[in-house]
């Protein structure tokens, strides 16, 4: 099996240092189970590396809303050129409810994959070996 480039195990929700295992496991709006993996199924990477460790990735999930809040009021104001706020808070506040499970989901996968000095990716976990 080919290499899984680091985008594509992003996007995919795959462990960042084999790259194979999940994340995540159950649906993003699934209530009772989306849940993070405490370990990889594939090489053992513990993923919470300390106590607390998700707490940045709340940060993380507050820039994905502001950006996507950001393109979709634009969106909106060249589409419909409305004036009133309460238009846009009719759209933009369901619209920021919708997407929360998934800013949860890659608020932790940009944590794990870009903010963590001491994980890499390490190719003696590739399934081919």
């Amino acid at each position: 099996m080919a290499q899984s480039s680091k985008l594509n195990a992003m996007l995919s929700c795959k462990c960042p240092r084999c790259r194979v295992g999940k994340i995540f496991y159950g649906s993003p709006y699934s209530i009772k189970q989306q849940r993070t993996n405490q370990v990889c199924s594939h090489c053992g990477l513990y993923f919470e590396i300390e106590p607390g460790y998700f707490y940045i990735s709340m940060y993380i999930s507050y820039a994905l809303a502001v950006i996507e809040l950001l393109i979709a009021a634009f969106v909106l104001y060249f589409l419909i050129r409305s004036e009133s706020p309460w238009f846009y808070c009719g759209v933009l506040i369901p619209l920021i409810i919708l997407l929360s499970p998934i800013n949860y989901r890659y608020s932790r996968v940009i944590l794990l994959h870009l903010f963590s000095p001491t994980i890499r990716y390490d190719p003696k976990y590739r399934i081919d070996n």
